[in-house]
Order: structure tokens, then sequence, then C-alpha cells
């Protein structure tokens, strides 16, 4: 028989028990959607939370040393090191903000426009960045979050965009809007992002020019690991500190290369774990598909029986069976394909509304859109022929081995 005939007369026999047929096939589509939905699902978050923290997230090295470094510590790092195209500090800040009877938390981070263009910390959704002038004359200017908007001017669409804010007294334009992350429990919170000299003007801690948070930027093509260990030796270096002495005197040097690995690495078993429970459902359908067939074999022994004495080898016996459960597999993995990937985007928008993604390490507000790519479909796809093929190979073989007189006798 050739294949376009085996397709034919599989399409007959499902059709002629269309009732059987669709429970037998939704026991694939459920399997079949779960693992499509929730391998989008997770991949749409991945991306999402690689895609927030920037374009140049694998470049990223943070560095730190537990008395600070200065802004000579930070030169000499950069120009000892020409692996960085930038070396850049961040100085952070604390204020109370009275609106109405209520007292807000200000959490102020201060740097210059090239470390957060390099972070991707204070991406604008509304208004702009501050520039390197303002940075240089510490002007007072600041970018707010959008929960901050709602604390501070009663509602999250309001334009703040040129408005003013009053911090200690002080009067400082508001010149961007960006999407920040709330603080879990605590909704008298806010960020605020202004000028590094701003805030060591405005907001003094006492450790002057010294800053316990530096971003570098690694240079396309560099040895990001190697660049952290050399920044490491070299920090050691500067301040006089023996190896031994290192973790002690709080040096240290992490990459956002090994974190977004740790995040993959974390992704990935959540996924396996779910693909685990997915794949139990697919078993619990390739077992119904070899019972369904086991069925059909003993209703058409006598069909099998006259098909033998017209000329059908085992081999055509075989393959007909063989093609009925293949069917029965690949019409399930295409509407369990389709389904899950609506059931996908039903995840990622209830979970983009819920803020879900912030328990995975995302932004407030962070979008997710499920990863959809060929690799996955062709995935289900294989998976639903293999399933046809091994669980209907048994009952295929039993067809094929039934012996055509007796066949031609059973009533």
């Amino acid at each position: 028989m050739s294949f376009r005939d085996l397709v034919r007369e599989s399409l007959r026999a499902l059709e002629a028990n269309r009732g059987r047929s669709f429970l037998t096939i939704l026991g694939i589509v459920i399997g079949i959607a779960a693992v499509i939905a929730m391998t989008s699902f997770i991949g749409g978050v991945q991306e999402g939370l690689i895609g927030q923290l920037g374009l140049n997230a694998s470049r990223i090295v943070r560095i730190g040393y537990g008395a600070g470094l200065s802004d000579r510590d930070i030169q000499r790092i950069s120009a000892a090191l020409p692996d960085y195209e930038a070396v850049e500090a961040s100085v952070d800040g604390y204020a109370e903000v009275k609106r109405d009877d209520k007292t807000l938390n200000v959490g102020i981070t201060g740097g210059s426009p090239r470390l957060f263009e390099m972070t991707g910390q204070a991406k604008p959704v509304s208004g702009r960045l501050f520039t390197d002038a303002e940075n240089d004359a510490a002007s007072r200017v600041v970018l707010i979050d959008s929960h901050g908007v709602r604390l501070l001017f009663g509602s999250p669409d309001f334009d703040a965009v040129g408005k003013t804010v009053k911090i200690r007294g002080r009067d400082y334009a508001v010149v961007g809007v960006f999407e920040g992350q709330t603080v879990a429990g605590n909704d008298s919170y806010l960020q605020a992002i202004m000028p590094a000299e701003t805030v060591r003007k405005d907001f003094p801690s006492g450790a002057g020019d010294r800053s316990f948070n530096v971003v570098g930027l690694a240079r396309e093509g560099a040895d990001v690991d190697d660049l952290a260990e050399r920044t490491k030796q070299k920090i050691a270096e500067i301040k006089g500190v023996t190896d031994k002495d290192e973790d002690e005197a709080g040096i240290w040097v992490n990459t956002m290369k090994s974190a977004i690995g740790e995040m993959n690495r974390f992704m990935g078993s959540f996924q396996l774990i779910i693909s685990s429970v997915a794949g139990i459902s697919l078993l619990v359908g390739g077992i119904g598909i070899m019972n369904m067939m086991l069925t059909n074999v003993t209703e058409r022994i006598r069909e099998i029986g006259v098909r033998r004495a017209l000329g059908a080898t085992r081999r055509d016996i075989t393959l007909q069976f063989l093609a009925e459960s293949a069917v029965i597999c690949v019409s399930g993995g295409i509407i369990g394909t389709v389904f899950g990937y609506l059931v996908s985007y039903g995840l990622a928008l209830g979970a983009s509304s819920l803020g879900i993604a912030g328990g995975f390490g995302g932004q407030e507000g962070m979008a997710i859109t499920p990863a959809i790519n060929l690799q996955t479909i062709l995935l289900a796809v294989g998976i639903s022929v293999a399933i046809g093929l091994v669980f209907g190979f048994y009952p295929a073989r039993r067809a094929a081995r039934l012996d055509p007189v007796e066949c031609l006798r059973y009533q």
C-alpha cells in the first residue's frame, strides 16, 4: 500500500469510531499541550529576564571592596585593565518624603548616565535620562519608578515628567519615569535615580568619594571570567591585600555571565520537572492508544482475514495499524501544539498582570511573551510520532500474526 492509501484508510478507521478516537486523542492533546505551554511560558520568562538585564548583561562585571573604592582606585583599575570598555561607580542614598499622612521611603541610586546605559537599570518609559552635563553640575534632577508615580501623584498614569518632587526640603525636577521593582510587602517604598554628584552633595553618607558598588563593562570578545579574576588581583594589589586575606578584606568580583548561567540552570531544572509531569500524561495517553488499537484488532479480525485472502502481506497489515496509531498521535500532537500555545499566552498574560515575574527576579510589570520556536514544534510532532509507533507496534504485530484462515472463520 502507498503512503497515501495508508493515511486514507487510517482516517476512515478513525471516523468509524469517532467517540473512541476522540477520547484517545484527548490524552495525547493534554500531554503535548502541557509540554508546549510550560516550555513556551518558561522560555518567555527566561528571555524576559535576560532582556531586562540589558543587551550588555553577559559583559557586566560587578566589583566591590569592603572599605570602598575611591575614584582614584577606579581610575587605576580601568587603566590597568584595557579589556574594560568602561568602569563606573554607583552611590546610594536614602530619604523620607511626607505625602499627606504617610511617610514614603525613597531609595536613591546615583551614577553617571554611562552607568545606567551599561546596566539597563533605568530605561525610561517616559521622559529621558539625565545628561553628563547635569551630572557634572550636580543638577537636582531625578527619575522615579512607576510605583513612585502612584505614591507621589496618586495615579500610575499621571504624567510626572516636568513636575517637581520635594525631598529633604529641596525641589528636584522629574526628567523621566522608569519601571522599578517593588519591595514585597512594602507599599511605601519607591526608587529614585539621580546624578552621582547630586547624591554625594545632597545625601552625604560619610563615605566621601568611596564607592561600594562598581560596575565594569567588558569589551566585546573579552574573557569575562578571566577579566574578573584579574580585577580581583588588581584590587588586592592596590589595597595591599595578600591572597589569603582577600576574603577577609571583602574583595568581591561577580560577573553577570555567571548569574545568567545560574538563572538558565534554575529555569532548566524547573522546566525539566514540569516536562516530567507532562511526560507522565503522555505515557498514559500512549497506553490508551495501545488499548484502543488492541480493541480495534479484536473488532476487525474478519477484515484482516479478508485482506490477507486478497493478497495483503503481514507487512501491509503491520503498516496499516501503525499508520492508524501514528495518525491518532499526530492529530493529537497538532491539536495539542495549538492548544498549548494558547494556554501559554494565557499564562503569560496572567503572570504579567499579577506580577508573578517578580518571583523569578523580574521587575514589576515585566511583560512576558511566550517563546515560540520551530524546535519546540518539531519536538512535539516527533514525540507524537514516536508515541504512535512505540505504543502501536505491539497491536500492529499482533494483527499481522493472526492466521488468515482463523480470521475468516471468526464471527
